[in-house]
């Protein structure tokens, strides 16, 4: 009996797994699409640096290199458009639905808030230009979730019956 309990329970932890794979991570994207050599990319990236050990906690920083990567260019094209902008030039930073082009100081404080704001959003609510470039739907995504859990109900509900049934059984 309690090795059928004990076989219970590690079929659902199992079965429970790929809903930690699902779900999105807390932390925000910071897409950086920089030039190297561009003393405007460095003072970004220092200031990334910066606030890494404060804020580091609240974000990713995805790193970009344009001008030597032609597909990273052609991502940063396409983000852009995605966006209704323009990449006029590096760097080119997207948090969220905001975009920074170029750098300077100024941007620091509105940089860190828009952080701070996206990390205490629901991380399936928040927008992320990357689900839309890469043609990620939370439609297909919630879809997926509910049949993942349909599955697992079921697994579920037949495990449970033998159990039951071995039960009465003895």
């Amino acid at each position: 009996m309690k090795k059928i309990s004990l076989l219970l329970i590690v079929m659902l932890a199992v079965l429970l797994l790929p809903f930690n794979t699902m779900a999105k991570s807390k932390k925000v994207n910071i897409y950086f699409f920089r030039g190297d050599g561009c003393p405007h990319c460095e003072e970004a990236e220092n200031f990334f640096a910066s606030i890494k050990e404060k804020y580091g906690k609240y974000f990713n920083l995805v790193d970009y290199e344009v001008w030597s990567n032609k597909s990273n260019a052609e991502l940063m094209e396409k983000v852009a458009e995605e966006r209704g902008e323009e990449a006029g030039g590096v760097p080119y930073i997207v948090i969220g639905d905001h975009t920074w082009s170029g750098y300077q100081s100024d941007y620091d404080e509105a940089i860190i808030a828009e952080i701070k704001t996206l990390y205490d959003q629901n991380p399936n609510d928040r927008y992320d230009v990357m689900d839309e470039v890469n043609g990620n739907d939370k439609t297909n995504y919630f879809r997926d979730s509910m049949i993942a859990l349909a599955f697992i109900v079921v697994i579920a509900g037949i495990i449970a019956g033998v159990y039951f049934t071995r039960k009465k059984a003895n």
